[in-house]
């Protein structure tokens, strides 16, 4: 009976060590999953982290403020071809001598047909060199220059920023943000549609006389962005009907333009500076156009700070109370930290003397 007793014990030990054993492969197995899933899931969100546009934008659409080193959204480099050799003087922008202080744009002929009409969507990654420049602009106007195209400044290697505003529309916020460029005697681009012109004409005009550029900003500000229209003239009349209103009631030559929502084509940029245009885009922006969910100003403040860098073309939207409150201390900061905030003129050495001191901001 004792005998029976042992032998049943035994078996049950033998059971109770096969079970705990099949227990730690299952625990073990478990582990090894779950060690699994996290490596993939962190491989997943670096490569997002590395290849997605983090919170910058362009007009409308959700805005980036980073850069990647190889532009997510750029394509493979295509020479345009020229009709005939093009006369390139030592500055692409020739002073017209004038009132009020402009520049008259050199401007490519191209064989528009042959060029890629694909688009891209401008925005940028984290990635930026020891100058706190992101990468991606510096790729981009490598790649893109040859077109009067600007992602970047380059021209200046000390502390220059140029400040830009876009305004399809108006909020009330402009007028304050003119008087404190006023007071700080700062020059900025304001990037105007039709309709803003139209029924702001005493801005449009303030701006002029204060020696602020008005760029050209199309007529319907299109929201899957400039190039999806069907033709070629349709994008060319978004500009050229803006620029002609502008000629005709103001007297003035609008030379720059920025494209809605930040989407182009490399087609579209050679299209536009056969109108005479430079194409400028940005090296921050952020989530500033929706007038019913603004920024935090403090955050706001600092995200301007983070991301400032010499060349640096700032897009703020003239529609938020936040830049407008923000405006005049983001200023004395910049200066402070040594930054000079630059009219977006080109300057070299072959037309330096042809400024006029009160347009240059001297």
């Amino acid at each position: 009976m004792n005998s029976q007793r042992e032998n049943w014990k035994e078996r049950r030990q033998r059971e109770l060590r096969r079970q705990l054993k099949l227990l730690g492969i299952v625990v073990a197995v478990m582990v090894l999953v779950v060690v699994l899933i996290v490596v993939i899931v962190a491989n997943v969100n670096k490569n997002k982290e590395d290849t997605t546009l983090p919170d910058t934008t362009a007009d409308e659409i959700s805005q980036n403020d980073g850069s990647i080193e190889d532009s997510q959204t750029g394509a493979d480099e295509v020479e345009p071809p020229v009709s005939e050799p093009i006369a390139v003087s030592p500055n692409p922008l020739l002073y017209l001598g004038e009132e009020p202080f402009q520049w008259k744009l050199e401007c490519g002929e191209y064989d528009l047909s042959s060029i890629d009409s694909e688009i891209l969507e401008w925005g940028l990654g984290p990635s930026r060199d020891e100058l706190n420049r992101p990468y991606d602009a510096l790729n981009y106007q490598e790649k893109y220059g040859k077109y009067q195209s600007y992602f970047i400044r380059e021209d200046e290697t000390d502390k220059v920023v140029y400040l830009t505003f876009d305004e399809g529309y108006e909020y009330g916020m402009t007028p304050s943000i003119l008087d404190t460029l006023k007071e700080k005697e700062v020059r900025a681009v304001f990037f105007v549609t039709l309709p803003f012109i139209k029924e702001n004409p005493d801005l449009v005009q303030r701006m002029i006389d204060e020696g602020h550029i008005v760029g050209n900003h199309t007529v319907t500000h299109p929201a899957d962005g400039l190039p999806s229209l069907a033709t070629l003239e349709e994008q060319a009349n978004e500009i050229t009907t803006v620029h002609e209103y502008m000629k005709e009631n103001y007297d003035y030559e609008m030379w720059l333009f920025r494209y809605p929502t930040g989407k182009f084509s490399e087609q579209s940029l050679a299209l536009v500076n056969s109108l005479g245009y430079a194409s400028v885009f940005w090296t921050f922006a952020y989530l500033d156009y929706d007038v019913n969910n603004q920024p935090d100003e403090a955050e706001a403040l600092q995200k301007l700070k983070d991301k400032i860098c010499p060349g640096s073309i700032m897009l703020l939207h003239g529609e938020s109370q936040t830049n407008a409150n923000i405006l005049g201390e983001f200023i004395d900061w910049g200066r402070a930290e040594g930054y000079t905030f630059a009219p977006f003129y080109p300057v070299t050495e072959e037309t330096q003397e042809e400024v006029p001191d009160e347009a240059a901001g001297e």
